[in-house]
């Protein structure tokens, strides 16, 4: 899916280059904010494929902006991938009952992370 249009929210500008390198060499086209509010604003004027959201984020973090974007008809069912470090025993569990598609775990697994959004961008809707 090559070409589908993917937003990564993250606030770490050494993790956002590394997301950045590999999503635009696998052809995708990029769109970054370091802030949920500016996740969910990207999100509602460009109607991704695909969003990756951190969890710890300042202000707004990723669990209150998957909220926003849930609540919104035009964003509602855009997949949106949980980013984040916390991998304790039921995180997963925790992030999926919050609304989550899926969950790449940081450090990324570079294939993991591609085959992600390769899948959720086979099934986004149009």
């Amino acid at each position: 899916m090559a070409g589908e249009q993917v937003i990564v929210v993250e606030d770490n500008e050494k993790k956002m280059k590394l997301f950045r390198d590999v999503l635009v060499a696998s052809g995708y086209r990029l769109l970054e904010a370091s802030t949920g509010e500016g996740g969910v604003d990207l999100a509602a004027a460009h109607l991704p494929a695909v969003v990756l959201m951190d969890i710890q984020l300042p202000g707004v973090d990723g669990v209150e902006a998957l909220g926003r974007l849930r609540r919104d008809r035009w964003t509602a069912a855009i997949p949106v991938l949980a980013l984040t470090a916390q991998a304790m025993e039921g995180d997963r569990e925790r992030f999926r009952d919050a609304g989550f598609d899926g969950y790449p775990t940081k450090p990324a697994d570079i294939l993991d992370l591609v085959r992600a959004v390769r899948q959720h961008c086979e099934g986004a809707p149009r």
